[in-house]
């Protein structure tokens, strides 16, 4: 039996958080453009608004279309929200990026990421459209966001963080997601992140595992801090739970990347620490002979790292976090 339908969605064409009204959970497809047969493309958006007025908390996920530990942790949220105690506001996107999830594609249709051109423009091209409408036609209004990520295709992630450390609203919000890993990254130009920044947003990056798949406890540890924010900012009560094992903070961090094509095998797992000198990764022909060893240029700590063998010249091998 269907339970809910689409039909009973409203249409929006943009969103307005001050005409939905107090004390209710709604649902909405926001029409975001059309496509080449002039059929339009919709974005969910979920809204919760308290009866008392507050800050607006987004939450957004799969920018890129492969990222999808970050819907279940929207719509868990959604389903244990006590209305009846929210101050202010909490928006929910599940899906950025709905032309790509469908197509199982972390770029946009036109091949562009949409993390990389952000705010868009709004006479651009179809994906620089696309992003601009996003921006003011979603977030724009939000106070606090808290974009959700994961790893990309053939690589794995720790649960980290990326945040403006030097901004304390944004390092208390980064230090309340329990995080493993969190890492000193002011807001980049091109990033939805850097365009909530530009626009006095207080944004966080929250990385949680892997591409392609549903990982019941990275959503859960997801869900946890974002109980934790709800609760600092006053919007909501909730149990506040302390991180089991202390966050590691980074002061920076890099990817380091082959000089040669082959069978890649990296040997340290996500959040091992390393020594310089240490050999982090290897790199053997199709006949198996060995051609190459990667070393740690610094200590750190592993962030993510490629799991795909086959790797290129200039492929991934390890995201490496500098510690303070």
């Amino acid at each position: 039996m269907l339970l809910e339908s689409n039909k009973d969605v409203q249409v929006i064409k943009k969103l307005e958080v001050a005409k939905i009204p107090r004390g209710e959970i709604n649902r909405y497809w926001l029409e975001i453009s059309t496509d080449g047969m002039g059929m339009p493309i919709h974005i969910p958006i979920l809204v919760a608004r308290g009866k008392k007025d507050g800050e607006i908390l987004g939450l957004t996920a799969a920018i890129h279309g492969n990222e999808l530990n970050g819907i279940p942790v929207i719509q868990r949220l959604f389903k244990e929200i006590n209305i009846e105690e929210l101050k202010g506001t909490l928006v929910g996107v599940p899906v950025l990026n709905a032309p790509s999830l469908l197509r199982k594609k972390r770029r946009f249709i036109d091949g562009t990421d949409l993390n990389h051109i952000m705010p868009g423009r709004p006479d651009g091209n179809v994906s620089q459209v696309y992003a601009w409408r996003i921006v003011n036609k979603i977030i724009k209004d939000f106070d606090y966001l808290i974009d959700l990520h994961t790893a990309s295709n053939g690589r794995v992630n720790s649960y980290y963080i990326r945040a403006d450390m030097a901004n304390e609203t944004v390092r208390k919000m980064a230090l309340l997601q329990n995080a493993q890993i969190i890492v000193h990254n002011p807001p980049n130009d091109g990033t939805l992140r850097g365009a909530a920044d530009e626009l006095g947003i207080s944004a966080i990056t929250l990385e949680v595992g892997n591409p392609n798949t549903f990982q019941k406890g990275l959503i859960r540890d997801g869900l946890t801090g974002i109980h934790n924010l709800l609760d600092y900012f006053g919007m909501l009560k909730c149990d506040v739970e302390e991180p089991e094992e202390e966050t590691v903070i980074c002061k920076k961090s890099f990817w380091i990347y082959s000089d040669t094509g082959g069978i890649l095998s990296v040997h340290p797992k996500v959040t091992d620490l390393v020594k310089k000198g240490e050999v982090i990764a290897v790199i053997r022909n199709i006949f198996g002979d060995l051609i190459k060893e990667y070393h740690a240029p610094q200590d750190g700590i592993v962030i993510g790292k490629s799991v795909s063998p086959i790797n290129q010249t200039g492929g991934r091998i390890l995201h490496l976090g500098i510690l303070r």
